[in-house]
């Protein structure tokens, strides 16, 4: 049974907290990429993806990120436990979304700018149902972007700890997990480390 809804709300949600430890403590989201921080590039393709409204999770460096990154009409969340990992910032993320009226999160990472808008849309048009459990697949490897359907969120809040993220619910629903091949039209590669910073143009 599909939702009546003709157009769901599918909420972008982009994790953008990490404190760059392996790049020197500089924060990722504050990244240059095409001479604007990374976390520009990341909302602008939540956005052309066909994502919104577009949730924002910072952490280190909150208070730079936002005086030096356009995030205007973003819905801009602190996470002041971001030093624990991935997990406590999808907890907020996800903790932002509950009340609204969106269907769907579609969760992006910062530090992935070779995933763009085509993998975006493709994993949001894979919603179906408030239950939709769907993820980007990249030569059958399961990456990012990951959507969760509304009532899904509680209880991967719930298992979201340190960098796991939502990795042990995934593994626990994976046969529920709808895979969207999108090695065709994005590259899965994190900046995590100086190397990295290389393919940043």
């Amino acid at each position: 049974m599909t939702d009546t809804r003709p157009t769901p709300v599918i909420a972008g949600v982009l994790l953008a907290a990490g404190g760059g430890r392996r790049l020197g403590g500089r924060p990722k989201a504050l990244l240059e990429h095409r001479g604007r921080p990374l976390v520009e590039h990341a909302v602008r393709t939540l956005r052309e993806g066909g994502c919104g409204p577009v949730h924002v999770v910072l952490g280190a460096s909150a208070a730079e990120v936002r005086a030096r990154a356009d995030l205007s009409g973003c819905v801009v969340t602190v996470n002041p436990l971001w030093e624990e990992g991935m997990g406590s910032s999808l907890r907020a993320g996800l903790g932002a979304l509950a009340g609204t009226d969106a269907d769907a999160a579609l969760v992006l990472l910062v530090d992935q700018p070779g995933i763009g808008a085509e993998a975006v849309a493709r994993v949001g048009s894979a919603y179906r149902t408030r239950t939709a459990l769907a993820a980007a697949s990249y030569g059958g490897e399961r990456g990012h972007p990951v959507l969760f359907g509304a009532h899904r969120w509680a209880d991967i809040s719930a298992g979201a700890v340190g960098d796991q993220g939502a990795r042990a619910y995934l593994r626990a629903h994976r046969d529920a997990i709808t895979l969207v091949e999108c090695s065709d039209v994005a590259q899965a590669y994190d900046i995590d480390t100086a190397e990295d910073l290389a393919r940043l143009e």
